[in-house]
C-alpha cells in the first residue's frame, strides 16, 4: 500500500539526525526538537485547488524545509510520515 497525495499536499518522511554537545555527549534524534528538514515521498498533481491553478515546485527526493508544527503525521509499515500542503513547505535544501 503507498500513499497518494491529493491537490497541492506531499507526503514528507522527517530526517532525524544525531547531534553531539561540546562535551562529546551524543544526542539521538528523539531527544532534540521536532526537525525540520525532511526528504519528499511524494508528490500531488497539483492542478485547480480552491479556484487557483497550482503548479508544484517540489519533486521526489528533494529535502525541504517546513513549518514547526506543519501537517499530519500518519505512520503506516511502522514509519512515519508527515502529509502536508504545498505552502506549508519554507524552502528546499540544496
Amino acid at each position: 500500500m503507498t500513499i497518494k497525495p491529493l491537490g497541492d499536499r506531499v507526503v514528507i518522511k522527517m530526517i532525524e539526525t544525531e547531534e553531539t554537545t561540546q562535551s562529546g555527549i551524543v544526542l539521538p534524534g528523539t531527544a532534540k526538537e521536532k526537525p525540520q528538514v525532511a526528504e519528499i515521498v511524494a508528490v500531488g498533481p497539483g492542478g485547480l485547488v480552491d479556484g487557483k491553478e497550482v503548479t508544484m515546485q517540489v519533486k521526489v527526493g528533494d529535502r525541504v524545509l517546513i513549518s514547526k508544527y506543519a501537517g499530519t503525521e500518519v505512520k503506516m509499515h511502522n514509519v512515519e510520515y508527515t502529509i502536508l500542503k504545498q505552502s506549508d513547505i519554507l524552502a528546499i535544501v540544496e
